[in-house]
Protein backbone atom coordinates (compact mmCIF):
# COMPACT_ATOMS: atom_id res chain seq x y z
CA UNK A 1 0.00 0.00 0.00
CA UNK A 2 1.12 3.66 -1.07
CA UNK A 3 1.84 5.49 2.31
CA UNK A 4 0.81 8.30 0.55
CA UNK A 5 -2.52 7.52 -0.14
CA UNK A 6 -3.22 7.95 3.60
CA UNK A 7 -1.28 11.11 4.02
CA UNK A 8 -3.74 13.34 1.95
CA UNK A 9 -3.26 16.38 4.09
CA UNK A 10 -0.09 15.95 6.21
CA UNK A 11 1.09 18.99 4.50
CA UNK A 12 -1.14 20.55 6.92
CA UNK A 13 0.85 20.06 9.11
CA UNK A 14 2.88 22.86 8.45
CA UNK A 15 2.07 26.16 9.56
CA UNK A 16 1.79 29.12 7.00
CA UNK A 17 5.71 29.86 6.02
CA UNK A 18 4.59 33.63 6.07
CA UNK A 19 3.09 33.35 9.41
CA UNK A 20 5.28 30.73 11.65
CA UNK A 21 8.00 28.75 9.97
CA UNK A 22 7.41 25.21 12.36
CA UNK A 23 4.57 26.68 14.89
CA UNK A 24 2.19 23.85 14.17
CA UNK A 25 -0.45 25.20 16.49
CA UNK A 26 -2.57 25.55 13.19
CA UNK A 27 -2.74 21.63 12.54
CA UNK A 28 -4.39 20.43 15.79
CA UNK A 29 -7.25 21.89 13.97
CA UNK A 30 -7.44 19.32 12.19
CA UNK A 31 -5.41 16.36 13.36
CA UNK A 32 -6.20 16.72 16.70
CA UNK A 33 -4.31 18.50 19.54
CA UNK A 34 -2.27 14.99 19.97
CA UNK A 35 -2.37 14.54 16.02
CA UNK A 36 -4.69 11.00 16.82
CA UNK A 37 -7.55 12.28 14.41
CA UNK A 38 -7.36 11.28 10.48
CA UNK A 39 -7.81 14.76 8.93
CA UNK A 40 -10.88 15.54 7.05
CA UNK A 41 -11.10 11.65 7.59
CA UNK A 42 -8.51 10.88 5.12
CA UNK A 43 -5.05 11.28 6.15
CA UNK A 44 -3.09 8.28 9.14
CA UNK A 45 -3.33 8.86 11.79
CA UNK A 46 0.17 10.87 12.21
CA UNK A 47 0.86 10.28 15.86
CA UNK A 48 0.77 6.49 14.81
CA UNK A 49 3.91 7.34 12.11
CA UNK A 50 7.36 7.85 13.16
CA UNK A 51 9.45 10.95 13.37
CA UNK A 52 11.66 9.26 10.13
CA UNK A 53 8.23 8.60 7.93
CA UNK A 54 7.63 12.02 8.86
CA UNK A 55 10.40 13.63 7.86
CA UNK A 56 10.26 11.55 4.50
CA UNK A 57 7.00 12.66 3.42
CA UNK A 58 7.64 16.11 3.98
CA UNK A 59 11.01 16.14 2.28
CA UNK A 60 9.31 14.22 -0.54
CA UNK A 61 6.65 16.95 -0.78
CA UNK A 62 9.15 19.80 -1.36
CA UNK A 63 11.00 18.35 -3.60
CA UNK A 64 8.55 16.90 -6.13
CA UNK A 65 9.92 13.08 -5.41
CA UNK A 66 6.70 12.27 -3.21
CA UNK A 67 2.93 12.48 -3.28
CA UNK A 68 0.01 11.83 -5.75
CA UNK A 69 -3.13 13.65 -5.51
CA UNK A 70 -2.43 16.05 -3.49
CA UNK A 71 1.36 16.38 -4.96
CA UNK A 72 0.70 19.77 -5.37
CA UNK A 73 -0.80 21.46 -2.69
CA UNK A 74 1.83 19.65 0.23
CA UNK A 75 4.72 20.83 -2.07
CA UNK A 76 3.22 24.66 -1.92
CA UNK A 77 2.99 24.26 1.70
CA UNK A 78 6.14 22.80 2.76
CA UNK A 79 8.16 24.70 -0.12
CA UNK A 80 9.57 27.70 2.81
CA UNK A 81 10.43 25.07 5.28
CA UNK A 82 14.17 24.20 5.16
CA UNK A 83 15.88 20.62 6.33
CA UNK A 84 15.96 21.95 9.85
CA UNK A 85 12.34 23.19 9.69
CA UNK A 86 11.17 20.05 8.93
CA UNK A 87 13.27 18.31 11.54
CA UNK A 88 11.68 20.36 13.93
CA UNK A 89 7.95 19.87 13.07
CA UNK A 90 8.31 16.06 13.36
CA UNK A 91 10.16 16.58 16.56
CA UNK A 92 7.40 18.62 17.81
CA UNK A 93 4.73 16.14 16.56
CA UNK A 94 6.56 13.02 18.40
CA UNK A 95 7.08 15.18 21.16
CA UNK A 96 3.36 14.28 21.89
CA UNK A 97 1.93 17.74 21.28
CA UNK A 98 1.63 21.19 19.02
CA UNK A 99 3.73 24.16 19.94
CA UNK A 100 2.34 26.97 21.39
CA UNK A 101 -0.70 28.57 20.25
CA UNK A 102 0.37 31.40 16.95
CA UNK A 103 -0.11 34.74 17.60
CA UNK A 104 -3.03 35.93 16.59
CA UNK A 105 -2.79 37.64 12.66
CA UNK A 106 -4.95 40.20 11.85
CA UNK A 107 -6.54 39.79 8.26
CA UNK A 108 -5.16 42.15 6.08
CA UNK A 109 -8.16 43.27 3.23
CA UNK A 110 -7.09 44.10 -0.41
CA UNK A 111 -9.45 46.63 -2.44
CA UNK A 112 -9.17 44.93 -5.82
CA UNK A 113 -11.12 47.74 -7.58
CA UNK A 114 -8.51 50.72 -6.48
CA UNK A 115 -7.13 50.82 -10.23
CA UNK A 116 -10.11 50.05 -11.77
CA UNK A 117 -11.94 53.11 -9.64
CA UNK A 118 -8.87 55.79 -10.35
CA UNK A 119 -10.62 58.90 -11.16
CA UNK A 120 -8.62 59.81 -13.92
CA UNK A 121 -9.61 55.97 -15.56
CA UNK A 122 -13.14 56.83 -14.63
CA UNK A 123 -13.35 60.36 -16.45
CA UNK A 124 -11.98 58.82 -19.25
CA UNK A 125 -13.64 55.87 -19.52
CA UNK A 126 -17.33 56.50 -18.25
CA UNK A 127 -18.95 55.86 -21.55
CA UNK A 128 -22.59 57.15 -19.97
CA UNK A 129 -21.34 60.88 -19.85
CA UNK A 130 -19.57 61.29 -23.02
CA UNK A 131 -21.55 62.60 -26.01
CA UNK A 132 -19.62 60.49 -28.44
CA UNK A 133 -17.20 58.01 -28.20
CA UNK A 134 -13.79 56.21 -30.37
CA UNK A 135 -14.06 52.90 -32.44
CA UNK A 136 -11.55 51.53 -29.96
CA UNK A 137 -14.18 52.19 -26.86
CA UNK A 138 -16.78 50.11 -28.16
CA UNK A 139 -15.27 47.05 -26.49
CA UNK A 140 -12.91 45.76 -24.12
CA UNK A 141 -9.92 45.50 -26.43
CA UNK A 142 -9.22 49.47 -26.61
CA UNK A 143 -7.57 48.69 -30.04
CA UNK A 144 -7.95 49.49 -33.55
CA UNK A 145 -11.05 47.06 -34.01
CA UNK A 146 -10.10 46.62 -38.21
CA UNK A 147 -6.96 45.23 -37.45
CA UNK A 148 -6.10 42.15 -35.09
CA UNK A 149 -2.06 42.82 -35.52
CA UNK A 150 -1.28 44.50 -32.13
CA UNK A 151 -4.50 42.89 -30.05
CA UNK A 152 -3.66 40.04 -27.83
CA UNK A 153 -5.69 39.33 -24.89
CA UNK A 154 -4.88 40.01 -21.34
CA UNK A 155 -2.51 38.07 -19.13
CA UNK A 156 -4.03 35.75 -16.55
CA UNK A 157 -1.73 34.80 -12.96
CA UNK A 158 -3.54 33.41 -10.34
CA UNK A 159 -0.54 32.29 -8.42
CA UNK A 160 -1.24 33.85 -4.86
CA UNK A 161 -0.06 33.45 -1.15
CA UNK A 162 0.07 29.99 0.64
CA UNK A 163 -3.59 29.68 2.46
CA UNK A 164 -3.42 31.00 6.04
CA UNK A 165 -1.44 34.13 5.21
CA UNK A 166 -4.33 36.44 6.52
CA UNK A 167 -5.25 38.23 2.56
CA UNK A 168 -8.55 38.72 2.09
CA UNK A 169 -9.97 40.86 -1.18
CA UNK A 170 -12.73 43.29 -0.03
CA UNK A 171 -16.04 41.77 -1.19
CA UNK A 172 -17.28 43.50 -4.32
CA UNK A 173 -21.06 44.37 -2.74
CA UNK A 174 -22.59 43.30 0.48
CA UNK A 175 -22.81 39.83 0.88
CA UNK A 176 -20.85 39.05 -2.08
CA UNK A 177 -19.05 35.29 -2.49
CA UNK A 178 -15.66 36.43 -1.87
CA UNK A 179 -12.86 35.45 -4.14
CA UNK A 180 -10.13 33.02 -3.60
CA UNK A 181 -7.13 34.92 -1.89
CA UNK A 182 -4.25 32.08 -2.27
CA UNK A 183 -3.32 29.58 -3.86
CA UNK A 184 -5.69 26.82 -4.97
CA UNK A 185 -2.56 24.53 -7.09
CA UNK A 186 -3.79 20.69 -6.59
CA UNK A 187 -7.06 21.53 -5.09
CA UNK A 188 -9.34 21.48 -8.03
CA UNK A 189 -11.14 20.00 -8.94
CA UNK A 190 -13.81 20.22 -6.32
CA UNK A 191 -16.17 16.60 -5.95
CA UNK A 192 -18.60 16.16 -3.18
CA UNK A 193 -16.49 13.18 -2.15
CA UNK A 194 -12.96 15.52 -2.32
CA UNK A 195 -13.47 18.86 -1.13
CA UNK A 196 -10.01 20.01 0.47
CA UNK A 197 -11.78 23.53 1.07
CA UNK A 198 -13.53 22.38 4.39
CA UNK A 199 -10.03 20.98 6.00
CA UNK A 200 -9.55 24.81 6.59
CA UNK A 201 -12.45 26.62 6.21
CA UNK A 202 -15.20 24.94 8.86
CA UNK A 203 -16.41 26.97 11.53
CA UNK A 204 -14.74 24.32 13.95
CA UNK A 205 -11.15 24.50 12.75
CA UNK A 206 -11.08 27.47 10.63
CA UNK A 207 -10.09 30.33 13.63
CA UNK A 208 -6.72 27.34 14.25
CA UNK A 209 -5.80 28.09 10.25
CA UNK A 210 -6.58 31.02 10.25
CA UNK A 211 -9.08 30.96 7.54
CA UNK A 212 -11.98 32.17 7.05
CA UNK A 213 -15.36 30.28 8.48
CA UNK A 214 -18.01 28.93 6.25
CA UNK A 215 -20.96 31.11 7.21
CA UNK A 216 -24.03 29.61 8.86
CA UNK A 217 -26.08 30.24 5.46
CA UNK A 218 -24.20 27.00 4.14
CA UNK A 219 -25.41 25.13 7.10
CA UNK A 220 -28.32 25.84 5.83
CA UNK A 221 -31.45 24.47 3.81
CA UNK A 222 -33.67 26.66 1.94
CA UNK A 223 -35.48 23.75 -0.45
CA UNK A 224 -39.13 22.21 0.73
CA UNK A 225 -38.53 19.49 2.93
CA UNK A 226 -39.65 16.48 0.61
CA UNK A 227 -40.49 12.56 0.79
CA UNK A 228 -42.25 9.91 -0.44
CA UNK A 229 -45.18 8.43 1.55
CA UNK A 230 -47.96 6.07 1.12
CA UNK A 231 -46.99 6.63 -2.46
CA UNK A 232 -47.74 10.21 -2.09
CA UNK A 233 -44.64 13.08 -2.37
CA UNK A 234 -44.92 14.83 0.53
CA UNK A 235 -43.52 18.68 0.66
CA UNK A 236 -43.00 20.42 4.23
CA UNK A 237 -45.74 18.04 5.29
CA UNK A 238 -48.41 18.64 2.85
CA UNK A 239 -49.63 16.47 0.25
CA UNK A 240 -48.81 17.43 -3.34
CA UNK A 241 -52.04 17.12 -5.66
CA UNK A 242 -54.22 17.07 -2.85
CA UNK A 243 -52.94 19.28 0.13
CA UNK A 244 -51.76 21.65 -2.16
CA UNK A 245 -52.28 22.21 -5.73
CA UNK A 246 -49.60 24.27 -7.03
CA UNK A 247 -45.98 23.45 -5.62
CA UNK A 248 -44.77 27.30 -5.78
CA UNK A 249 -47.25 27.99 -3.10
CA UNK A 250 -45.72 25.90 -0.51
CA UNK A 251 -43.90 28.36 2.16
CA UNK A 252 -40.22 27.04 2.55
CA UNK A 253 -39.18 27.43 5.88
CA UNK A 254 -35.44 27.07 6.07
CA UNK A 255 -34.15 24.41 7.73
CA UNK A 256 -30.62 24.34 9.43
CA UNK A 257 -28.47 21.73 8.99
CA UNK A 258 -25.56 19.82 10.99
CA UNK A 259 -23.46 19.48 8.12
CA UNK A 260 -22.49 21.62 4.96
CA UNK A 261 -25.06 21.73 2.80
CA UNK A 262 -25.02 19.39 -0.31
CA UNK A 263 -26.08 22.10 -2.63
CA UNK A 264 -23.52 24.06 -1.38
CA UNK A 265 -20.52 21.44 -1.76
CA UNK A 266 -18.91 22.55 -5.03
CA UNK A 267 -16.85 26.39 -3.31
CA UNK A 268 -15.60 27.15 -6.59
CA UNK A 269 -19.07 27.47 -8.37
CA UNK A 270 -19.00 30.71 -6.84
CA UNK A 271 -15.76 31.76 -5.10
CA UNK A 272 -12.66 32.13 -7.67
CA UNK A 273 -9.36 33.38 -7.31
CA UNK A 274 -8.68 36.95 -8.91
CA UNK A 275 -6.20 37.33 -11.51
CA UNK A 276 -3.51 39.70 -10.78
CA UNK A 277 -3.83 41.30 -14.06
CA UNK A 278 -5.42 45.23 -14.15
CA UNK A 279 -9.19 45.40 -14.97
CA UNK A 280 -10.15 46.20 -18.68
CA UNK A 281 -12.38 48.88 -17.62
CA UNK A 282 -13.05 51.63 -15.12
CA UNK A 283 -15.50 50.99 -12.26
CA UNK A 284 -18.14 53.43 -11.15
CA UNK A 285 -20.08 51.22 -9.05
CA UNK A 286 -19.53 52.22 -5.08
CA UNK A 287 -21.02 49.23 -2.98
CA UNK A 288 -22.76 50.14 0.55
CA UNK A 289 -21.58 47.64 3.28
CA UNK A 290 -23.74 49.26 5.69
CA UNK A 291 -21.06 49.06 8.09
CA UNK A 292 -17.37 48.53 7.94
CA UNK A 293 -17.60 44.59 8.62
CA UNK A 294 -19.58 43.91 5.37
CA UNK A 295 -16.16 44.41 3.43
CA UNK A 296 -14.98 41.48 4.65
CA UNK A 297 -17.82 39.12 6.35
CA UNK A 298 -21.32 38.24 5.72
CA UNK A 299 -24.71 38.34 7.00
CA UNK A 300 -26.82 36.90 5.03
CA UNK A 301 -28.09 34.78 7.31
CA UNK A 302 -29.76 37.67 8.88
CA UNK A 303 -30.99 39.16 6.52
CA UNK A 304 -32.15 36.93 3.60
CA UNK A 305 -35.78 37.02 5.40
CA UNK A 306 -35.94 41.02 4.95
CA UNK A 307 -39.01 42.14 3.24
CA UNK A 308 -40.20 39.10 3.18
CA UNK A 309 -43.41 38.12 4.92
Amino acid sequence: MRMVAKLATLGLLVAAPSLHAVNTATCTGCHGAQYDKAAMGKSKIVSQMSKDDIVKALKGYKDGTYGAAMKALMKGQVANLSDADIEEVAKIIKGGGGAAPAPAVEAKVIDINTKAEDPSRIASEDLGKKDSMSEESLGLRKTDIYSEADTTSNPTDYKRDTAGSGVKFERAFLNAPPMIPHDIEGMLPITAKDNQCVGCHMPDVAKSMNATPIPASHFTSFRPQTVLKDGEVVKEGKVVGKDIKNTSDIITVAHTLNDLSKARFNCSQCHAPQSKNDPAVANTFTPDFKDGKGKSSSNLIDTMNEGVE
